[in-house]
């Protein structure tokens, strides 16, 4: 039958590509943890663009007397400890670095007592927003910075709190760094200020180095490593491919690095005609995101000054798109925005005014495209119902006509015609909610809001696969922690069930493979979110429900 060939193509095509995306999709493991070699640093390459020196007029005026801190061999401190509402950082001396960023809101798993997400672990021990400064004997980042600080300490509560380090040449070059943190922002303002103090023209190049070790890029469907937006254009690199193309160029808005939930961006105030150069590090394993800013030379007492922004932070779409700078673009849905996009909206809006549960958020959002889509589904589920009502005249003209293929269909499309049966119209559900499936994978499997976010009984984070008990023991093809998949087994059993109200395959051979279907993606689901399973297993609940009831009416009349 028709219906049901197609029927098999799509949930076969479905089956296909989700396996294919889940065992043989090119994963590239990140290697293990060594310790860190310090890596020789890139001079950026000159380029005639950009902006040009600031003029001793555009500088702020220095008090009488006062001279800029430089660094001096007997410092006396090691790291300033910044804490904000949301983060807590810590700076380092050498090459005023940061090298340690815990994010207060979010925990390493779902423990209640886990540590906070470190955005810059202590293995990094490089840090990350290096300044970088072409000819200097010694790369910045092994240079000791001073401070105008006096403490260890920096609380950011009311107000945003300066921070400024300053580096000296043995030449009169003095550079400034200078952060600025806000109490209730993940951004921070940083400006490099490069002053020329000696009697000649300085002519240097400046780079911001953002680094980090490589994250996994093992998530199915989603991007981890990282990226560059040029030319109003996301480019998300994968690390496999940073030897053949390590060098992107043109007007870049932001740059960094990036992981299924999380991100480090360096952002310019203003777009800038320049480069980005990727690197990674084997020996440190650290992956490095280059920021190459051109820079004219510079006259005597003469200050080229840069402003920056740097978001270390979630990959939160409503907190991105606030921000600005077409940040939110990190968040990318490809092809399937135009429904994950609202989808993560709606799934939002039901939490924050309705129930605080986002497994209760996902059933009325399932719920609420259920009834969209009824109409539709009656129509299908009324096809269905009367291919089954004419099953025995089907089996009696495939009986008769068994071995004259062409009069067979021939007898089949006269019965379609005479019983007014259009046998594609049982499928368009199926085609139709294809894509909200793939949508609803792509927006369940990147939404920060559901990263450790609890349902009921043993599912505790609705973005991990569902686990009931854990075996400590590894099974093949199941991700740790191996355990019962009780949710994906219920799922798998209602798939079932709707096999057995869809009318029969008059073919042996497509009535085993339409048995085989629910195994195949009981199979499959094992590894899902369980946000997602949870929302297939609902839809199926809720199709049974819908296709038991027009059969009823179907039967009665």
């Amino acid at each position: 039958m028709e219906h049901v060939r197609l029927i098999a193509a799509i949930a076969l095509s479905l089956a296909i590509f989700l396996v294919w995306d889940f065992f043989f999709v090119d994963r590239r493991p990140v290697p293990p943890s060594a310790p860190p070699v310090e890596t020789t640093e890139r001079a950026p390459e000159r380029t005639e663009t950009g902006p040009g020196p600031i003029t001793d007029e555009r500088m702020e005026p220095k008090p009488p007397g006062e001279e800029l801190p430089t660094h001096v061999p007997d410092h006396t401190f090691e790291t300033i400890s910044v804490e904000t509402g949301l983060y807590k950082a810590v700076i380092s001396d050498r090459g005023a670095a940061i090298i340690r960023f815990d994010l207060k809101e979010y925990r390493e798993n779902p423990a209640p007592d886990a540590p906070h997400m470190a955005l810059i672990p202590e293995s990094n021990r490089m840090g990350t927003a290096l300044v970088g400064l072409s000819g200097t004997d010694e790369p910045l980042y092994r240079q000791i910075f001073a401070t105008d600080f006096t403490g260890r300490e920096l609380k950011v509560e009311n107000a945003p709190e300066t921070l400024s380090f300053f580096w000296q040449s043995d030449n009169g070059l003095i550079l400034e760094k200078r952060y600025t943190f806000y109490p209730d922002k993940y951004n921070i303002d940083m400006t490099v200020r490069v002053r020329n103090e000696s009697e000649g023209i300085i002519d240097r190049n400046l780079s911001i180095t953002m680094t980090n070790p490589p994250p996994d890029d093992s998530k199915r469907f989603t991007f981890s490593g990282p990226f560059i937006f040029i030319d109003q254009d996301l480019n998300q690199v994968k690390i496999s491919d940073i030897q053949e193309k390590g060098t992107y160029s043109g007007s870049i808005q932001w740059a960094g690095i990036e992981d299924n939930y999380f991100m480090t961006a360096l952002i310019p105030r203003e777009a800038t005609n320049t480069s980005v150069v990727l690197a990674v590090d084997e020996r440190s394993n650290l992956l490095n995101s280059t920021f190459q800013q051109p820079m004219n030379p510079l006259a005597p007492g003469s200050v080229s000054q840069f402003d920056y922004q740097l978001f270390m932070g979630p990959k939160k779409l409503s907190l991105l798109q606030e921000f600005g700078y077409d940040l939110d673009r990190i968040v990318d849905f490809g092809i399937f925005s135009v429904i994950a996009k609202p989808a993560l909206w709606l799934m939002n809006a039901i939490h924050d005014n309705i129930i605080a549960n986002y497994g209760i958020a996902i059933i009325l959002l399932t719920l609420l495209i259920k009834a969209v889509f009824w109409p539709l589904g009656n129509k299908s589920y009324k096809s269905m119902g009367e291919m089954r009502k004419i099953q025995p005249l089907m089996m009696e003209i495939r009986n008769k006509y068994k071995d004259d293929k062409k009069k067979m269909n021939e007898e089949v499309m006269n019965l379609y015609k005479t019983y007014k049966i259009n046998p594609l119209s049982g499928c368009l559900p199926m085609v139709v909610q294809i894509p909200v499936f793939i949508a609803f994978y792509r927006m369940l499997s990147e939404a920060i809001e559901l990263r450790h976010a609890p349902f009921m009984l043993w599912i505790n984070d609705l973005s991990a696969p569902d686990r009931l008990f854990d075996f400590n023991v590894t099974i093949p093809l199941m991700a740790q922690p191996a355990g019962i998949p009780v949710l994906t087994i219920i799922m798998g059993a209602t798939m079932f069930l709707q096999q057995k109200l869809a009318p029969p395959p008059g073919d042996p051979m497509q009535a085993k493979i339409m048995m085989m279907l629910p195994i195949v993606f009981t199979f499959i689901f094992i590894n899902f979110p369980a946000g997602l399973v949870l929302y297939w297993l609902v839809n199926n609940v809720v199709s049974i429900a819908q296709q038991y009831n027009v059969n009823r009416k179907i039967t009665q009349s």
